[in-house]
């Protein structure tokens, strides 16, 4: 790494949430001059509908950085802002999609970094997929944006292999870990000149990573017992694998945050919910899904001995 601040390239930032606060706090420290920070506009949220700010507003608030929330990233006026900063390069983390009148503004180009090996996982939840799909490797990539979503040429990339344990919120934090790190060898890079941008290449088989939906986060009860873990750890912490369950014609709805495949014969009816030992099973045709950390409607994630404390499932219930 350079040894002399005024040999990394200057930065204006576009992020929003806590991964993207995370990155330009990493940048700051590695001493990069942040020209300005692009972020969402603040947005009324929860029930008294208080003003929000983004994460990454509230730390460049701290940090004294210029502030940008533009609420058309096309808008002349903000574009004329963008040009009189004359940062070297733009960086993205996290952020929504860029005209091209604002990416091709700076002369090093405009990098974004996604939590994927891209050509795989092009889409708004890379991480939560990775898991959903029983992927054994993720990791984070540098590329140059283009006129489409994450098909722009790549600059670098960093494995990480995934343990069984794993869920979204581990390799979250781990893909920080080395994502921000992958972000500062890549500008040390583009300023030296020693990066050659590589087209993607085009695979066989390419697994997109669409928005999280009501319909695709729904634990489909007909898939194996992998298959459901594997949605349940992709969709953990947030925002949570969901099924209904069912006591006298009488349907709730269940969040399952952290479960246990159990592999045995048993003579229990497929879907029902068994209580056992201070456990909830649900019975598969494979064997047992020991169902660990779960939440009811209105109520706080809890471990199933503690809900089991102060709540009855009858004999008759089932998961739809």
């Amino acid at each position: 790494m350079f040894n002399n601040k005024e040999n990394l390239p200057s930065i204006v930032f576009f992020g929003t949430p806590e991964f993207a606060r995370f990155c330009l706090e990493y940048l700051i420290d590695k001493r990069f001059n942040i020209k300005g920070v692009v972020t969402a506009p603040d947005r009324k949220a929860g029930r008294g509908k208080k003003v929000k700010s983004s994460s990454v507003k509230i730390y460049s608030e701290k940090k004294g950085l210029k502030i940008f929330q533009p609420l058309n990233l096309s808008d002349s006026f903000f574009i004329s802002q963008l040009q009189n900063l004359s940062a070297e390069t733009y960086v993205v983390v996290a952020f929504r999609m860029l005209p091209k009148k604002v990416w091709t503004i700076p002369p090093l180009g405009t990098i974004n970094l996604h939590a994927s090996l891209l050509p795989n996982y092009r889409g708004a939840a890379p991480i939560n997929w990775v898991l959903i799909n029983g992927e054994s490797k993720t990791g984070v990539t540098t590329f140059l944006i283009n006129e489409n979503i994450d098909t722009g040429a790549l600059l670098m990339q960093d494995k990480l292999y995934i343990e069984d344990n794993f869920c979204a919120g581990d390799i979250y934090d781990k893909l920080l870990d080395i994502g921000a790190p992958l972000i500062v060898q890549t500008l040390i890079n583009l300023k030296k000149g020693n990066l050659i941008p590589k087209k993607q290449k085009k695979l066989e088989k390419l697994n997109d990573a669409p928005k999280l939906t009501s319909q695709n986060t729904r634990i489909n009860w007909n898939l194996t017992l992998t298959q459901i873990n594997n949605l349940i750890r992709g969709l953990s912490p947030y925002p949570g694998a969901w099924t209904e369950y069912s006591i006298d014609n009488v349907t709730t709805r269940i969040k399952i945050f952290k479960a246990k495949i159990v592999i045995k014969s048993h003579n229990h009816k497929i879907n029902t919910l068994i209580v056992e030992d201070n456990n909830i099973f649900i019975a598969h045709k494979e064997g047992l899904l020991n169902c660990i950390e779960i939440q009811l409607p209105n109520k706080k994630r809890m471990i199933a001995k503690d809900l089991l404390n102060g709540y009855i499932f009858s004999e008759s219930t089932y998961v739809l």
